[in-house]
C-alpha cells in the first residue's frame, strides 16, 4: 500500500505531466469507470436464474456410453 508521501509525489508528478487542467477531467473520468463497473457488478446480482438444472453425470453411465474399437465411426481399416 502506497503511504501519504508516494501519494503526493504521484500527485505532484500528475500535475506535472498533465497540467492542472487534465488531471480532475481524468479523475471524474476514472470515478465515472468505477461507478459504472459497481453499478454493471450490481445488476449481474440481480438477474434471475433461468431456472435449468445442472446435473451431475453417473460414471456409470459415462462409462456405459463409451465406444468400443468396433462401434467407433471413426476407426476405418
Amino acid at each position: 500500500m502506497l503511504g501519504t508521501t508516494e501519494l503526493l509525489l504521484l500527485g505532484g508528478l500528475a500535475l506535472l505531466i498533465f497540467g492542472g487542467k487534465k488531471v480532475p477531467e481524468m479523475m471524474r473520468g476514472l470515478g465515472q469507470g468505477v461507478k459504472e463497473f459497481k453499478k454493471g457488478m450490481k445488476d449481474d446480482e440481480d438477474i434471475p436464474s433461468t431456472g435449468y438444472e445442472v446435473k451431475p453425470t453417473n460414471e456409470e453411465n459415462v462409462n456405459n456410453a463409451s465406444l468400443d474399437e468396433n462401434e467407433n465411426p471413426n476407426n476405418a481399416k
